[in-house]
């Protein structure tokens, strides 16, 4: 993900990025292209919204801290700590979205690859994946 989306979101969601530049694979930044940027801005967004509401008479749920974002097997990992059962849900929506959505570009995609799994619409499949 290009330098200004991942401070976009380091900036916006400072609680869930906490460890950005700590010890954690977030050291390494997002590791996925820029057409899932609108989808982990979401997730993180009703994360810290659904988060904030909950907690704003006394601590219930933990403050959600993310350790990794990546692509693996063609699809978005959100790897964190804290949460409860609808933060998880969120998650799993979020990468199922993502799931049908190319990495490159947010177009509708979807899995493609030989090996080395891939979400792409047709313009960012590489030639050899795509179907006739």
């Amino acid at each position: 993900m290009r330098d200004e989306l991942d401070k976009q979101l380091c900036e916006k969601f400072p609680k869930i990025f906490a460890k950005r530049n700590g010890a954690t694979a977030m050291l390494w930044g997002f590791e996925c292209g820029d057409g899932w940027h609108p989808i982990i801005f979401s997730l993180c967004s009703n994360i810290q919204t659904y988060l904030d509401w909950v907690n704003r008479k006394e601590t219930v749920v933990q403050q959600v801290v993310v350790d990794q974002v990546k692509e693996k097997f063609g699809g978005l990992r959100f790897y964190y700590t804290g949460g409860d059962e609808r933060i998880m849900g969120l998650v799993t929506m979020a990468e199922s979205w993502a799931a049908r959505t190319c990495e490159v570009c947010g177009a509708p995609g979807r899995l493609r690859g030989k090996g080395w799994l891939y979400t792409a619409c047709d313009t960012h499949t590489k030639p050899e994946h795509l179907v006739p």
